[in-house]
């Protein structure tokens, strides 16, 4: 059993501010667990609505009838299938009878009835696959991704089985069940497309063309893998200086997992020998570090100039500025690039993550360290 009290502590907390705490994250990442376990240490009577279940969408054809007398803790799961109860639950809210859990497989951006009906009663929280701040093993997270059934599976081959299945039921059930319209199959096709992308500068018009579609046509699929979680758009920052900033987002495959799967890796030795081996790495270790940190996608950012200076990954906390590079090979040192982005952009410090096992100092700003040595030791990061 892998522990994830953060998660249950911030529930506990969102639920103390809020009267409604929304768990978002994609399908099966553990939100329905997650929800068991919260139930089971609150104090108040907790009622619990499956929208996957037949019986629970019918006891909610009235919701108002079967909600209004309910007094304690109140767990909706997938919300997403019924979105016309959030203005209910604004009502039922302000009654002040009851706590509201709502779980949901797609962003807040894709659920817009809760921030629009809901606003200054909703607390937001972003459930993740597993990672390795949750102790898991970086070996085993880095083929088999974060999803628990992947990452739990027997064997490596049960893993993969597991993940294609996941991508083919996601195309065809999940994804017509949020409401959009769109054959799995170019949805599929776009979404292996974007793995050929992974750790790039999103470029829709090139994608595209790629696949004889239109640019907006492109963008609705992009929007759709983000909202469910499946995409990463990682920003540019901006800095007031007088070289020429690029102003394209990079797009990550959030789960390392359906990356190999998408990529067609099934093992250690083939990522060894892949060509996006080190975007690959660079994506995983990306995605670790901002779990770690717990970032908004309005925190989290790039930097690359059209000279060619370049960081993978800025970071603020408490008024100063951390850098990330993450390298591939085994012993990474200086460049040019880490000495412009320590001067233009001020940084406190720059970590270069790596697999490597040794951490050692490259200049008095500037660390290389290892992933998992950089997670577990938090005296790395003081403040932070």
């Amino acid at each position: 059993m892998i522990d994830r009290q953060f998660y249950l502590s911030q529930i506990t907390n969102h639920l103390r501010v809020h009267k409604v705490c929304a768990l978002l994250g994609p399908r099966q990442c553990g939100k329905t667990t997650l929800a068991r376990q919260y139930a089971q240490s609150y104090t108040d009577k907790v009622f619990t609505f499956d929208l996957e279940n037949p019986e629970d969408v019918n006891a909610l054809q009235n919701p108002l009838r079967t909600l209004e007398n309910l007094e304690g803790l109140i767990v909706i799961d997938e919300i997403q299938r019924m979105p016309d109860l959030f203005p209910l639950l604004r009502y039922l809210v302000d009654q002040g009878k009851s706590r509201f859990l709502i779980l949901g497989s797609a962003s807040r951006d894709l659920i817009r009835q809760s921030s629009e009906t809901l606003a200054g009663r909703i607390g937001y929280i972003e459930l993740t696959p597993f990672s390795l701040m949750e102790g898991c093993d970086e070996s085993k997270l880095i083929i088999r991704g974060g999803f628990p059934d992947s990452y739990l599976a027997q064997t490596d081959e049960d893993s993969a089985l597991w993940r294609k299945s996941y991508i083919r039921t996601f195309l065809e059930r999940d994804i017509p069940e949020l409401g959009f319209k769109v054959p799995p199959m170019m949805l599929q096709r776009f979404w292996m497309m974007l793995s050929h992308y992974h750790g790039q500068l999103l470029n829709m018009d090139q994608i595209g063309k790629s696949l004889s579609i239109s640019g907006h046509t492109a963008r609705h699929y992009l929007d759709i893998l983000v909202g469910t979680f499946m995409i990463r758009l990682l920003l540019p920052w901006f800095e007031n200086t007088h070289k020429r900033q690029i102003k394209s987002p990079k797009l990550y495959i959030r789960d390392v997992g359906l990356m190999n799967t998408l990529s067609r890796l099934d093992s250690q030795e083939e990522l060894l020998t892949h060509p996006l081996r080190g975007a690959i790495w660079e994506g995983f270790a990306l995605e670790q570090i901002i779990q770690y940190f717990k970032l908004d996608p309005e925190e989290a950012f790039f930097w690359r100039t059209q000279n060619g200076a370049e960081l993978d990954l800025l970071v603020f906390r408490h008024g100063k500025r951390y850098g990330f590079e993450f390298k591939f090979g085994d012993a990474p040192s200086t460049t040019k690039s880490m000495h412009i982005a320590l001067e233009d952009l001020k940084l406190e410090h720059l970590y270069v993550i790596y697999p490597g096992q040794r951490s050692y100092p490259l200049l008095e700003k500037i660390t290389v360290v290892n992933l998992n040595t950089f997670i577990a030791t938090s005296q790395l990061m003081p403040n932070f």
